[in-house]
């Protein structure tokens, strides 16, 4: 008897369904102990993972825009953003295929550094090494800045909103370019906003940095080794270059709990 009661015990632990996949009615969800649900923000669904102790349920997660938290082999959409859903790295967020997350917008930290840096130039002018630019660091695209939809000389507003239309560009770049496992606060990325603002999006997408951050390497690490090494234009090191690489990697380092990638739909 008591022989049979160790294999019956033994099947118990066997059957043992933690980080298993559950459906809580028609709900995709996983299986986990109720405090690691409900500190991620999670519900707990009674009875869907029977073979467990009573302290683990099902545990279901609505996330992003109308997404839920599943398993990546269950979404259909393929749209799936990681760092949003409690358990293991294959149980994400789960977009609808007509959803996507758009890039967000650098914050305020970051508009000063580019501002500080690039400096505002009311008319097209030659840059350090001779290239056309206005505003805050906007490189002329066609002869005497035609495509600006703002008259010369510009406003300090003008070249604002001038700026924060161009950065568009460089905020998708670099959302596009990390992957969705490495996870930055709004300072880490808007320095790197910065740094594709200032060396174009296929530098930055190219770059030992990127490949680092998509390795899982410690981002303020990499930031630090990595960023200081931006320092050259028109073939020599300029100090103006040094200086904003130092203050890019300040600004990364500067801690903040706003999550800025992946991005949260």
């Amino acid at each position: 008897m008591k022989a049979f009661s160790i294999v019956l015990l033994a099947a118990t632990l066997t059957l043992a369904a933690i980080n298993d996949p559950c459906t809580a009615g028609s709900t995709p969800g996983i299986c986990l102990t109720t405090a690691s649900c409900s500190s991620s923000g999670g519900t707990s669904h009674v009875g869907f993972c029977p073979n467990d102790p009573t302290n683990v349920q099902c545990c279901t997660k609505s996330c992003g825009a109308g997404g839920v938290c599943r398993f990546t082999s269950s979404c259909t959409s393929g749209n799936t953003v990681s760092g949003l859903c409690p358990g293991p790295d294959n149980f994400k967020c789960c977009l609808p295929a007509s959803s996507g997350c758009g890039a967000p917008a650098v914050n305020a930290a970051t508009i000063a550094l580019i501002k500080k840096f690039e400096g505002f130039v009311a008319s097209p002018s030659p840059d350090p090494i001779g290239l056309p630019t206005v505003g805050y660091g906007h490189l002329c695209q066609t002869k005497n800045c035609a495509e600006v939809p703002f008259s010369f000389p510009l406003t300090e507003a003008e070249a604002s909103t001038l700026l924060n239309s161009d950065l568009k560009t460089y905020e998708a770049c670099i959302t596009k370019d990390i992957v969705s496992s490495v996870r930055l606060n709004d300072n880490q990325y808007g320095a790197l906003c910065s740094w594709a603002f200032n060396e174009g999006c296929g530098a930055a997408g190219s770059s030992t940095l990127i490949a680092r951050l998509n390795a899982g390497q410690d981002p303020d690490a990499v930031a630090a080794q990595e960023l200081p090494k931006w320092d050259i234009a028109g073939g020599k090191v300029l100090q103006g270059l040094v200086n904003r690489r130092a203050a890019e990697v300040a600004l990364f380092k500067t801690p903040s709990s706003v999550i800025a990638h992946p991005p949260h739909c």
